[in-house]
């Protein structure tokens, strides 16, 4: 436990909350997780790193109870490999081309979901409409709409669904006592959160070329609009890439968006709400060529509140703060640029920033314990592990971490900044968080889309 706390404590978290992280740890891994027997759990897209879903499972792996039965994925070179991936794992899958075959087969009883963002809604739901829980990686959905359906859906189905937004759980508890501090007003009355998240590459022209022989493009472009399949070396608008086209993603927005946007949501007290507001500060022209990433290269969107909190997005047009400290009051050496990947928490009385391997403020004093009776309630409890609060939850049958309030709500103001963006917003767009209607038509015209092919949400 000293070795443990003082490793916390020299990552840059104050010596209490490392002791309290350290426990809640040491519960879990105490615990029994999970049903009694095996669970079995399918996962729907595979392959080859870079795959967000061979860090989900080998966090899942780490759970004795949790058995792999299936894997799914609409390129056969993925589904090869996956196969033999676990194999060497003493795990034997049965692969799917077809995820509507392994979300229905009775030797699945949850489905990990990483697949590109156009068809999380469409598998997440088809997936609880089977009867299963669901592990969907970030960004939720493609649309608000879609956001609005995964709601009903878990209502309805009764089913165990977590986003997979980790910073609320994991990066050794830095955004989770961050939010703490923040809530439990040791910055005064929060005016600004700044989310600093990365401008979106670029492209220019990339060549229309045959798919690989053994991708399905049909079946993976789904819901999206038919085009042609595009590759020059690494820029494709397929595997990975496709987080830098509008007709599959939101860009950095919901990429890292979904990440940090999420915990200034979680900061604010506003999980299932959102703003009042939203506008562009400034964006650069995307290319709009229609062979090439489109989303805008650089850009600062500004939500406003109904308290009057402002959230700032941008690719890293943030404040230059001076003299921040660590928890030990040890002065930053240089200052904190504006384009520091992170949230800079600026209150009425003193500023936070914290990232994944950073927290800082600008007093010690903000870091000084919190009295038990001061603390936030933030969740019933302390998870570590993400996969283990989804895998708790199971069994359980409570609303894991980031439920879907949470992940839709989130997802929903990344939306709303992208909306804002193709809209080129910059007079502000009235958004009503209860009704989920912009007073403009034009921005309502793109709560939803069209889906090619019959694709529905049911």
């Amino acid at each position: 436990m000293t070795r443990s706390v003082a490793a916390l404590t020299a990552a840059g978290l104050p010596a209490w909350y490392a002791k309290e992280h350290f426990g809640a740890a040491a519960r879990a891994e105490d615990k029994p997780t999970g049903a009694n027997g095996k669970l079995n759990i399918g996962v729907i897209g595979v392959g080859p790193n870079p795959r967000r879903s061979n860090a989900l499972y080998g966090e899942a792996k780490k759970f004795k109870h949790v058995n792999f039965t299936a894997v799914c994925d609409v390129d056969g070179h993925h589904r090869n490999h996956a196969v033999e991936q676990y194999k060497k794992d003493g795990y034997t899958v049965k692969a799917y081309e077809d995820f509507r075959e392994l979300v229905t087969s009775k030797d699945v009883d949850a489905v990990i979901i990483a697949i590109p963002d156009h068809w999380h809604a469409i598998v997440a739901i088809a997936a609880m409409n089977a009867g299963k829980d669901v592990y969907c990686e970030k960004p939720l959905t493609l649309t608000i709409e879609e956001a609005l359906a995964m709601k009903k859906a878990v209502a309805s189905t009764k089913r165990v669904l977590q986003t997979g937004s980790q910073q609320r759980t994991e990066m050794a508890g830095r955004f989770r006592i961050a939010t703490e501090l923040v809530r439990a007003g040791r910055i005064g009355t929060v005016e600004t959160i700044e989310c600093r998240i990365g401008n979106n590459p670029t492209s220019g022209p990339i060549p229309a070329v045959e798919p690989p022989k053994e991708l399905n493009w049909d079946m993976w472009l789904g819901p999206a609009p038919k085009v042609a399949y595009r590759q020059d070396g690494g820029k494709t608008n397929c595997h990975y890439e496709f987080r830098w086209w509008y007709e599959y993603s939101g860009g950095k927005m919901t990429d890292w968006g979904a990440h940090h946007i999420d915990i200034a949501q979680w900061m604010l007290n506003m999980d299932g709400s959102g703003p009042n507001t939203v506008e562009v500060v400034e964006a650069a022209k995307p290319y709009d060529k229609g062979d090439g990433y489109n989303c805008h290269p650089t850009f600062k969107v500004r939500h406003t509140y109904a308290n009057g909190a402002k959230v700032e997005v941008s690719h890293g047009a943030g404040t230059t703060v001076k003299g921040l400290v660590d928890a030990k009051g040890m002065p930053r050496k240089g200052d904190l640029s504006g384009g520091e990947n992170g949230l800079l928490v600026k209150g009425s009385k003193g500023t936070i920033f914290v990232s994944r391997g950073l927290l800082l403020a600008s007093e010690e004093s903000i870091f000084a314990p919190l009295k038990e009776a001061d603390k936030p309630k933030l969740y019933p409890s302390t998870p570590t592990n993400h996969m283990g609060n989804f895998l708790d939850c199971v069994k359980s049958r409570e609303t894991p971490i980031c439920g879907v309030e949470v992940g839709a709500g989130s997802v929903i103001v990344c939306h709303l900044g992208t909306i804002a963006l193709r809209l080129g917003a910059t007079k502000p767009l009235t958004w009503d968080p209860k009704t989920y209607h912009f007073a403009e038509d034009d921005a309502n015209k793109m709560l939803s889309r069209e889906r090619r092919g019959g694709w529905k949400i049911s």
